[in-house]
């Protein structure tokens, strides 16, 4: 059996020890530290995220019902309008612009605000649109557009697709007061941090 040599320390080698020790122990504590920042953004927050990318009466109501009804739970709530959604954010009558020939033609093709929608499913030249919303008013459903106020009093920050207003003409008159402009940086931040993503 081979003998193990003895150390010995004497009483000025304590300090010594005691300093290894300590900066040990500030390494391990130190790489826990990163452990625990590197596992926090990616742990999910109580947040929503919701793309709206259809311009549909009734994809849209959804998408609000969704977005009210998060919050009202208690969840940060984002929705990220790009292309066609762009066009529930739009207001009634926009002041005057100066537009290119294409831009004016787009216009004139897509719905002129949220009131002009039409649905996904049997619209007929907005006939389906118009039944829609009578139903919902005569079972006491709230519309698009009371959907969207009270979704903006419970602070669902509601975002326009710089790029998709760039690529259809929109520009920020021409969209209603209070809300968020943003690329889809704006959007992967707070969708890379929510529990619930939806696309719609």
């Amino acid at each position: 059996m081979v003998e193990r040599p003895t150390i010995r320390m004497g009483p000025d080698d304590a300090p010594d020890v005691q300093a290894l020790v300590a900066a040990e122990v500030a390494r391990q504590v130190d790489a826990l530290r990163q452990e625990i920042a590197a596992l926090a953004e990616r742990t999910p927050e109580d947040r929503v995220s919701l793309v709206v990318f259809s311009g549909d009466l009734d994809k849209l109501i959804a998408a609000f019902i969704i977005g009210t009804g998060a919050a009202a739970a208690g969840l940060e709530t984002s929705i990220f309008f790009t292309f066609w959604g762009l066009s529930a954010l739009k207001r009634e009558k926009p002041p005057p612009l100066h537009k290119e020939l294409k831009q004016r033609l787009f216009a004139l093709l897509t719905p002129g605000s949220s009131k002009e929608l039409g649905t996904s499913q049997f619209n007929f030249f907005g006939i389906g649109a118009r039944m829609l919303r009578s139903m919902m008013r005569e079972q006491g459903i709230a519309s698009l557009e009371e959907l969207m106020a009270i979704a903006r009093e419970l602070g669902v920050k509601l975002t326009a697709c710089t790029m998709s207003m760039d690529a259809m003409g929109v520009t920020k008159e021409e969209l209603i007061d209070g809300i968020e402009y943003g690329g889809v940086a704006a959007f992967m931040a707070a969708a890379s941090r929510s529990r619930v993503s939806l696309f719609i």
